[in-house]
Formats: C-alpha cells, sequence, structure tokens
C-alpha cells in the first residue's frame, strides 16, 4: 500500500543509480520514479509502508556518500502526490482554478505539494521536479477558487520557511487555450 515516499537527491549520476538499486535490495519498496534531472542530477523516489520507506532512504543517505544533497521522507503521503509524480493528470472535474507553485528544491516542491493536497479539496495535475527546469520544481493542481488559494497558502508557508519559494499563482477560472498546454 502507498502510504509513504522517501527520496534521496544525488548529485552524481553513476551513484544515484547504484544507490537506487541498493535502496529497492535492502526493504520491500516501489519505485515511483528514478532518473536524472537537471542540473546533473539524479532522485530516487521509493514508496511503501512507512518503516520499508524510512529503511530504503537510510541505505540510500548512506549509499550516496558524498555525492548525497537532499533526501526526505513523508508517511500518510495524499494519494494525489504519485500521479502526479508519474505524469500530468486529467482531474475528474476539469481544471477550475489553477494554483501553480514553483520551489527552488525538489524535496521541499514533494512536501508542499502533499501539504496543498491536504489543506483543501483539490486535484494534482503535474509534479515536475528538475527536468529542463535548472533544478527547479513546480506543482499545478486544481478545485474551486477558496480551495485553490487555501491550498496555495498552505505549500508557501512550508516554502517560505526553508527560504526555498520561487513564486506561486492561483489562476481563478484559466482558459480553456492554456488548459492544453497543463497536460
Amino acid at each position: 500500500m502507498q502510504t509513504a515516499i522517501g527520496m534521496v537527491e544525488f548529485n552524481s549520476i553513476a551513484r544515484g543509480i547504484y544507490a537506487a538499486d541498493q535502496m529497492v535490495k535492502i526493504s520491500e519498496v516501489e519505485i515511483a520514479t528514478a532518473t536524472t534531472t537537471c542540473p546533473g542530477k539524479y532522485i530516487a523516489i521509493v514508496y511503501g509502508d512507512v518503516a520499508a520507506v524510512q529503511s530504503s532512504v537510510g541505505i540510500g543517505e548512506k549509499t550516496a556518500g558524498e555525492y548525497y544533497v537532499d533526501s526526505i521522507v513523508i508517511p500518510n503521503v495524499d494519494k494525489g502526490v504519485f500521479p502526479a509524480i508519474t505524469g500530468a493528470t486529467m482531474p475528474s472535474n476539469g481544471i477550475r482554478a489553477l494554483g501553480i507553485m514553483e520551489s527552488f528544491s525538489l524535496a521541499t516542491m514533494i512536501i508542499c505539494a502533499d501539504a496543498i493536497l491536504k489543506a483543501a479539496e483539490l486535484e494534482s495535475i503535474e509534479l515536475r521536479l528538475g527536468n529542463g527546469l535548472g533544478g527547479k520544481a513546480y506543482f499545478t493542481y486544481t478545485g474551486d477558487v477558496a480551495a485553490v488559494r487555501s491550498g496555495t497558502d498552505a505549500g508557501e508557508a512550508i516554502a517560505r520557511e526553508k527560504g526555498l519559494l520561487v513564486n506561486s499563482e492561483v489562476i481563478p477560472s484559466p482558459s480553456r487555450l492554456l488548459v492544453p498546454s497543463l497536460m
């Protein structure tokens, strides 16, 4: 069951691939994604039960050695985080109000996405982690205007506290011409 998510970020692609292999061998976790990110980094994101994810991330940190950048474990992660990481999803009610949050940190953006989705009745669209973004990350989500504002406030609080917020925007009624570019 997907109850926890963990990520380890490396500044060596070779060590990242090696560590990702060790992470899935050490405990019963699945890989949500293991890939290169800009600028020349590698991330391994795993999911499973909390203890397994903690163990997996721990071995990833240890294996990373001098190539370790950052790591996180989020127990009881919101179920909307997983599909957003693996690709853009079409929300069941279409795109109403649109929220966009951008961070300098991949790990912080995952934490913010979880908080945003837990703050109000929202649906995730996409959680983009570093690829083609110069190492930044962003999260898009939708719901009614009040929910999007509430979620944005929750995410901003976390990113501001860490000093890693780039920007956030709320679009109350996005143009139908914009929507295809989000998918």
